[in-house]
């Protein structure tokens, strides 16, 4: 069965980009097979990769060409993780392109393609909680929000709550929130902490696994890599990544009436 995950926010900054590479790697390295698909005109996924802007066609050429989606998909070095980028679009045609999106029925069919033989596709979404999130909402199983453990993103999360109810009534019945997950946590700045423990405390679904703030993530930036491709030992962050996907499992095991999902994936003896 395919899981099928929007990352939503209600304000930027929060490190959705780089949770969703970072948890479809951590994904691909338990065995899962899953593809992140870019549904952000500013192509985030490419840059965060440091590709230049249009280096990959991708979901543009299947909205603007008609190109099957099949052919636009990159595969990397990593077994059973893939993306599918933002492609090729003129800053001019950013408007067009996302009242396309969201109005054409579109994202539902090409979530539909990139379901055969996945096990979990992860739609990385615009900032903010407009037309091109609406369409990825309506077209998943589940909504995972990144929340900056900093004021104003805790003010500002119930505009992202409030969608996700609203198209979980009216457009996808289906669509349940997976979880609120904490960013750029610093647990020894005292405002961060308290954005933290008001989640936890007044929030419903909040992990109890969060990603913190640390210099590792610049480094990955710089380097255009998920933090657990950087040389050199593996870091606390990397593992956080392997923790949090084992909570997602989990929450998804347990809404399926399955319990707790292994802890450790397949391998060969042989």
């Amino acid at each position: 069965m395919t899981h099928v995950i929007s990352l939503v926010s209600s304000k930027g900054g929060c490190g959705k980009t780089t949770t969703a590479l970072n948890l479809g790697v951590a994904f691909a390295e338990r065995g899962r097979r899953v593809v992140v698909v870019d549904l952000d005109p500013q192509g985030a996924v490419g840059l965060a990769l440091d590709r230049p802007d249009g280096e990959w066609p991708g979901l543009a050429e299947h909205v603007i060409e008609g190109r099957p989606v099949a052919g636009l998909v990159v595969e990397t070095r990593l077994p059973g993780f893939c993306l599918l980028p933002r492609g090729r679009l003129d800053p001019v045609d950013t408007c067009s392109y996302e009242a396309f999106l969201h109005s054409s029925g579109k994202v539902r069919e090409v979530v539909r393609e990139l379901s055969a033989g996945r096990d979990y596709v992860l739609l990385d979404t615009p900032s903010g909680v407009g037309a091109i999130s609406r369409a990825a909402l309506a077209a998943s199983d589940w909504a995972l929000l990144p929340l900056q453990a900093e004021p104003l993103a805790l003010r500002s999360i119930g505009q992202a709550l409030r969608v996700i109810e609203h198209v979980s009534r009216e457009e996808n019945r289906d669509l349940r929130l997976l979880g609120i997950l904490p960013t750029m946590v610093q647990v020894r700045d005292e405002a961060s902490f308290n954005v933290l423990r008001t989640a936890w405390a007044r929030l419903g679904g909040v992990l109890e696994s969060v990603v913190p703030r640390a210099p590792v993530f610049l480094r990955a930036s710089e380097a255009g890599l998920p933090v657990s491709f950087l040389a050199g030992r593996v870091t606390p962050e990397a593992r956080r990544f392997e923790q949090i996907v084992i909570e997602l499992e989990t929450l998804i095991a347990e809404s399926a009436g399955g319990g707790e999902v292994d802890e450790r994936p397949q391998r060969d003896l042989l």
